[in-house]
């Protein structure tokens, strides 16, 4: 099972552990792709509003979309050519807020980069001046689970990349810290941080139009629900 990110001593407990319920995909965003190849913002306002306003799945079927999940076929080969580069397992979304997708160097893809530690940031945004922005984050650092650390932008002194913690939420068999104060690619993102086998992963999205922090929240949630864990290939 994975782990809390700078987790709390026995005594700290987990009384404010937060189990997330999985809200229905959002498939008329994949629709709308399809036939016309772009998300306007006319049409993510559209779907926003839709996705926002449904409801939770019942037990039952969010039990069968766990036992169903996998690495969406157009996403999995860049996930898994990574997961092959630094030889070690990272975590591939199932699920990313509207209009984004998790395909690696795709039309959202904001990034790839790979340190010489084995660390890495996957990144992907979506941006229309006047609209807003989307933009979410995906790190992890094989074999180590210090949170690492950064140059304060103001002080230039260094800092933890993650701080601020404000709780903790578990989906599945992941258990996260949030972090609210972070640095570098995730300033002014809310974080989520856990430890999995000797390594730390996080993920997060930038709190920004057309997003309140509470639906980052939620859509951390569910991203954190629907991660699917891609071992690496020799």
């Amino acid at each position: 099972m994975a782990e809390l990110a700078d987790a709390p001593d026995s005594k700290s407990g987990e009384g404010n552990l937060v189990w997330v319920r999985v809200p229905p995909s959002a498939l008329m965003v994949e629709r709308h792709r399809a036939l016309n190849g772009a998300v306007t913002p006319v049409v993510l306002l559209l779907l926003f509003v839709l996705v926002t306003g449904c409801g939770s799945t019942n037990a039952g079927n969010a039990a069968a979309e766990a036992a169903a999940r996998s690495c969406p076929a157009a996403w999995r080969g860049g996930w898994q050519a990574l997961a092959n580069r630094i030889q070690a397992p990272v975590y591939c979304p199932t699920w990313m807020p509207v209009p984004l997708d998790a395909q690696i160097g795709g039309r959202y893809a904001n990034g790839e980069s790979v340190s010489r530690d084995r660390s890495y940031l996957v990144s992907f945004i979506w941006r229309e001046p006047g609209s807003g922005e989307v933009h979410v984050n995906l790190r992890g650092y094989p074999g180590r689970t210090r949170i690492p650390t950064c140059s304060d932008l103001d002080t230039d002194k260094p800092v933890p990349c993650f701080s601020d913690p404000k709780g903790t939420v578990r989906g599945d068999d992941i258990a996260a810290r949030i972090y609210t104060a972070n640095q570098g690619a995730d300033q002014w993102h809310v974080l989520y941080a856990w430890r999995r086998a000797g390594s730390l992963y996080a993920i997060s999205e930038h709190v920004t139009p057309p997003y309140t922090y509470a639906r980052v929240v939620g859509n951390l949630n569910r991203i954190l629900t629907n991660l699917v864990l891609v071992p690496a290939k020799s």
